[in-house]
């Protein structure tokens, strides 16, 4: 085996779905991650019925389970937010990369709206107080995170008024921004069609491996 090779046997990508997902759902990512020579591993989590501290610590004890040297995390939507809410309570160390996907990390407009509502709040269940509503632990220093949001305005949020522009149907481009110490692309995706994505698989399976985006049109990425 090569020393690349080895490499990446060495390493895992966790791969962490979003509101009212299941692991299954990343299954098309996976599978693209797999292609670019990726072990991966799917971690389900009720993301109604518990809050994001609670699902922060079902997969802080799904991790105790996982020996390889480098884990990684692939995260869409609400996913980043409970993987950011994990290493907060838990002393996880192990070295690797986070990319989110389309994750509200300043806040998800649309789900406070409908958190404020009575009648509507039952939609978000438990995901909103420290996590969609953005209040958050800072990001931790050791832990190199990039972000991807989509700016394609296809999806449920926009029947709720006032969502900012630009926004990816669901969550708006600039909740999605970390500061300008971090890496963060922008591609021509939906919220839910990033999951189905060819570029965002490109670009994640870059990021994961060397820590930066593809300097070639991911289009063009096989």
């Amino acid at each position: 085996m090569t020393a690349a090779g080895q490499r990446i046997e060495d390493e895992l990508v966790i791969l962490v779905h979003g509101l009212y997902m299941h692991g299954i759902a990343m299954l098309p990512l996976q599978r693209r991650l797999g292609a670019c020579g990726f072990r991966c591993r799917q971690f389900s989590y009720p993301s109604l019925r518990s809050d994001v501290a609670q699902n922060a610590a079902r997969l802080a004890q799904y991790l105790r389970d996982i020996d390889t040297p480098v884990v990684h995390f692939l995260c869409h939507s609400l996913g980043g937010l409970v993987v950011r809410a994990m290493f907060a309570q838990s002393s996880w160390q192990r070295p690797g990369r986070v990319l989110t996907l389309g994750t509200p990390h300043l806040g998800c407009y649309v789900a406070e709206r409908l958190g404020a509502s009575p009648v509507l709040a039952p939609i978000v269940g438990k995901s909103l107080v420290h996590g969609l509503d953005g209040d958050l632990p800072p990001w931790p220093s050791e832990w190199e995170v990039a972000t991807i949001a989509g700016d394609i305005p296809v999806g449920a949020g926009r029947l709720v008024p006032g969502l900012p522009k630009p926004n990816d149907g669901t969550v708006a481009v600039a909740e999605t921004d970390l500061g300008p110490g971090y890496a963060r692309a922008i591609l021509p995706v939906s919220h839910t069609s990033m999951l189905f994505s060819r570029p965002v698989a490109a670009y994640a399976c870059s990021y994961l491996k060397s820590g930066s985006f593809p300097s070639s049109d991911p289009a063009t990425t096989p």
